[in-house]
């Protein structure tokens, strides 16, 4: 049997102890007790030694949990810092109230009523207590009863201790009986060694060829990053340029520019983010007041009622990249536009598994002379495809500013059809106050969804966490379908 320089060394020093923790061994091989281990899991598998782990657990007070170990925790400290009743105004001005006061309550320690506390006479020590006193008097403790209590409050926190014991095997004396070469073993040889023959009688190191190699982690780009760099990769290839813009924007660029009516549910509070900003109404927008009031000089009866400009003033967090969309036309009013951007944006979402408050969305506008209906629909099943999803489909959706107006999706296996995001052509009503005079389509995609389709992801959150380890193994080439 073919041992390494390594293995022989761990048997030599095992030959007179016969079993020994792994770090005393580490003193004797002059190696770090991480290295030792390691051989001695690589001698194991040949069947030369035998490696024991055993794992200790203690809990040790935390930073929090020392400042009380003299004088006992919170609730004890303020339950003795007043008589039988005290207003509860005057207990809340010791230090600890705010922790105290709860924690009293629970444990039945107190009662309030009319604002006077008052204790009840149950006042003896709980597991919790105990187990804090012991932790106080020795700094550490075993598992037990209270342990968990403390743990819970930041008060203790585990500790793990893992300990290695080697002990030589029958077949590793067998092998030793037998003498080992001790000599350096030489890993690369050198030019001169080859000419000469020298290296046939040089200990050289042994590979096994069978052995997995210990794993690199290289850095690289996260997941989700990389498909938003492939979705505008792939934009650029079908020949679109990026727009870019605030995340601030002002309520006329964000939903009357859309036509978006301002009483629109969209506007309420929980959806959207409104700031305490104000910012100035851009130069000719008594256009799209005109338009919501009365609908221009269009065909249009627009919205009716009176347009405030005031509401239009205020500033959100934009809900949607298609704020941006409508500036980028409004300064390219002539044909032909093939613009996109990729963005964050912000509603007031209730988050859960499938839902954030902020995500990012794709935006796509094409402007030309005789687009139509036909050529949203091929752009958008063209990009799906690049994406790596076959099977598109579309049904009819509604969006105040388009008409008409899709809804794509896209079949996955396991789940069905699954919708993408929602797209359209401008209403004239978008259009007209900027003096748009071609058909405009416009699309809005959620990429955070295809992302998590994408990735086999069910809760769209991972996208988010700085969760290394998935990160690492998470194929580079984005887990396409």
């Amino acid at each position: 049997m073919e041992l390494t320089l390594n293995e022989k060394r761990l048997l030599v020093a095992l030959e007179a102890t016969g079993s020994v923790d792994a770090a005393v061994l580490a003193e004797k091989m002059d190696a770090r007790r991480e290295a030792v281990v390691q051989y001695a899991n690589l001698a194991g598998e040949r069947g030369l030694v035998d490696v024991d782990k055993h794992v200790s657990r203690r809990y040790v007070p935390t930073e929090e949990g020392r400042a009380y170990m003299e004088k006992g925790l919170p609730e004890r400290q303020v339950l003795e810092s007043f008589e039988e009743t005290i207003p509860m105004r005057d207990l809340q001005r010791h230090p600890l109230a705010k922790i105290a006061i709860g924690w009293m309550r629970k444990k039945g320690w107190i009662a309030i009523r009319d604002g006077v506390v008052e204790k009840t006479g149950r006042t003896a020590p709980g597991p919790d207590e105990a187990a804090f006193a012991r932790l106080s008097e020795s700094g550490a403790i075993e598992d037990g009863v209270g342990v968990g209590d403390l743990v819970k409050r930041g008060l203790a926190i585990e500790e793990e201790t893992v300990a290695y014991t080697v002990s030589i095997t029958p077949r590793g004396r067998e092998l030793l009986s037998g003498g080992l070469d001790l000599r350096e073993e030489v890993e690369t040889l050198t030019r001169e060694q080859i000419l000469s023959g020298e290296w046939k009688d040089l200990p050289l190191r042994r590979y096994d060829v069978t052995k997995l190699p210990r794993r690199a982690y290289p850095g690289k780009t996260h997941p989700y990053q990389r498909i938003i760099d492939e979705m505008r990769r792939t934009l650029f290839d079908m020949g679109f340029e990026e727009m870019a813009g605030g995340i601030v924007q002002s309520s006329f660029w964000n939903f009357d520019a859309l036509f978006q009516p301002q009483d629109h549910p969209a506007r309420e509070m929980q959806d959207t983010f409104f700031l305490g900003e104000r910012w100035p109404l851009p130069a000719g927008y008594e256009r799209v007041r005109d338009m919501h009031e009365h609908g221009g000089e269009t065909s249009s009866t627009g919205w009716g009622g009176t347009w405030s400009a005031a509401k239009a003033e205020q500033c959100v967090l934009r809900t949607h990249t298609t704020s941006l969309s409508i500036q980028h036309l409004a300064s390219h009013p002539t044909p032909p536009v093939k613009a996109f951007c990729i963005g964050r944006v912000y509603r007031r979402e209730a988050v859960d598994p499938t839902h954030l408050a902020e995500f990012e969305q794709l935006e796509g506008i094409v402007m030309d002379e005789g687009v139509n209906f036909r050529h949203l629909l091929g752009f958008l099943k063209e990009f799906y495809a690049k994406m790596g999803f076959e099977k598109v489909r579309f049904r009819p959706g509604y969006f105040p500013y388009t008409e008409p107006s899709v809804e794509p999706e896209v079949y996955v296996d396991g789940l069905g059809w699954v919708e993408l995001g929602g797209a359209g052509i401008f209403r004239e009503e978008v259009t007209a106050p900027f003096g748009i005079e071609h058909k405009v389509l416009a699309w809005g995609l959620g990429i955070s969804r295809v992302a998590m389709l994408r990735l086999g992801l069910r809760d769209l959150r991972q996208l988010y966490r700085s969760d290394v380890e998935w990160v690492r193994e998470t194929p580079t080439y984005g887990g396409r379908r």
